[in-house]
């Protein structure tokens, strides 16, 4: 194994109240996942140290460091955030994790930036108690698409099941009809068209797209938003060529199992993919941001404060949003490679 060319994907902890550190730890403690890549968790060697012992992990070892510029490829790294011995108090979070979350990220982020980093992997955050005057976002996807300095980007929920992309993200439902429009459409279809070329493998992508009002608006009887809005975006994508079918009633195409029969789905508003997303893929689901120039996934779900702390949580998203994140830089780096 060449360890030197060893993929480092970078790890932000999240908010270390919630079951971030769980998932991470337990993720980790498999060392096979050392033959895979090389983990850099952002956080504390404290926090880590304190979580470890709660999960009875024992033998789980790390080397700590103030900076990713040096790296032990054969063992989990930790990046030093932070000096405070910040206190665990897990399912409740407090001023401290949320400014801890804040400094683990951008951490990791300018460390990615800086080229020290292949990859990012986000642990859930309190989209409420991280807001600070750096961070002012709804969410990561928010944050990451800002920093990176991307025009646009794209919500991508990924499992071996189902693919679902969203038009909009975190804005309340009332804003959606006012947020959706022809060219937005046409955005992010074209993101996720090139993100199922390039990160995916699947040269040409089929893709199906789901109506915003019930039974995809009956012809303009409970909303016009289809016919005036998606229809025109969609036909000028088929019109170039592009496997593009829509819109389609969103609980019929589901409930008939139609999502089998494309690449992906685009949903117009969060809850509309995300709903049938976790219920056939909670597990195993992770969450990719799409149209960034670098690679960041993260589990499919939240901080769950009310299994904090009891050695309860299961680590299969967090560990799926690993691979997948290696899966996706290598596919991209094949391509960056000159032909021979």
């Amino acid at each position: 194994m060449d360890t030197k060319n060893k993929i480092k994907i970078g790890i932000s902890l999240g908010d270390f109240n919630g079951i971030g550190p769980e998932v991470i730890l337990k993720t980790l403690a498999d060392n096979r996942i050392l033959n895979y890549c090389n983990p850099v968790i952002y956080g504390s060697g404290q926090i880590i140290n304190k979580m470890r012992k709660n999960l009875g992990l024992e033998g789980f070892s790390f080397q700590q460091y103030q900076t990713a510029e040096t790296l032990e490829a054969k063992r989990v790294n930790v990046i030093n955030c932070w000096d405070e011995d910040y206190e665990l108090t897990p399912g409740k979070p407090t001023p401290e994790s949320g400014k801890a979350a804040l400094r683990s990220l951008q951490a990791a982020c300018q460390d990615l930036k800086s080229g020290w980093l292949d990859g990012l992997v986000t642990a859930p955050i309190d989209k409420d108690n991280i807001q600070a005057e750096d961070f002012k976002f709804p969410g990561h996807t928010e944050y990451l698409t800002s920093f990176f300095d991307s025009p646009e980007s794209l919500m991508f929920l990924v499992s071996d099941k189902l693919r679902v992309a969203t038009v909009t993200g975190h804005i309340p439902l009332k804003d959606v009809v006012h947020k959706l429009t022809p060219e937005l459409l046409i955005i992010k279809l074209n993101l996720l068209l090139g993100s199922l070329q390039k990160d995916f493998g699947i040269q040409k992508p089929r893709i199906a797209v789901l109506g915003l009002n019930p039974h995809a608006g009956e012809k303009g009887l409970l909303g016009k938003e289809e016919e005036e809005i998606i229809l025109p975006a969609l036909n000028q994508l088929k019109n170039k060529g592009h496997l593009i079918f829509g819109p389609y009633p969103a609980d019929g195409f589901f409930g008939t199992g139609h999502h089998a029969q494309v690449d992906a789905v685009l949903a117009m508003y969060h809850d509309q993919g995300l709903i049938p997303f976790k219920t056939l893929a909670f597990e195993t689901g992770v969450n990719f941001t799409a149209g960034l120039p670098i690679v960041r996934t993260s589990p499919d779900h939240g901080t769950a404060y009310d299994i904090a702390g009891k050695n309860l949580a299961r680590e299969t998203s967090f560990r799926e949003a690993l691979f997948l994140a290696c899966d996706i830089i290598r596919k991209r780096q094949a391509v960056a490679l000159p032909s021979i």
